[in-house]
């Protein structure tokens, strides 16, 4: 577990403002510490899934984050809230016409600050 000084010092080398923004909002709510570690850290080990790979992670009526990026290879059957660092177009598209709930996670922090009832993906 990385120490909020750490995360401080990794989010000074980024230069995405909404990304920065995001991992300083995280970083002040314990519940989404987690997702500040993991955004904070190197580009290379942020999570990129297809909607099929997610549809496999994933319960109906769950509520979930993915710190990283969706991308639209395959389908989501399943109703869950989708939250995440950011979507392709393509994939927001697909997520939008099944009328599957998504959310960036810098909006979801400003909603759901104790971080309750949402699931991490790694």
């Amino acid at each position: 577990m990385k120490s909020k000084t750490k995360i401080g010092k990794q989010v000074q080398k980024k230069s995405n403002s909404e990304l920065v923004e995001t991992i300083i909002l995280a970083k002040k709510n314990p519940g989404w510490l987690k997702v500040a570690e993991i955004l904070s850290g190197p580009r290379r080990k942020l999570l990129s899934l297809n909607l099929g790979e997610l549809n496999e992670k994933i319960k109906d009526g769950e509520n979930v984050v993915v710190p990283g990026k969706i991308l639209s290879q395959g389908e989501v059957t399943k109703k869950a809230k989708i939250i995440a660092l950011n979507f392709s177009g393509a994939a927001k598209d697909k997520l939008l016409k099944q009328k599957t709930e998504i959310n960036y996670i810098l909006d979801e922090i400003k909603k759901n600050p104790s971080a309750k009832g949402i699931r991490i993906l790694k």
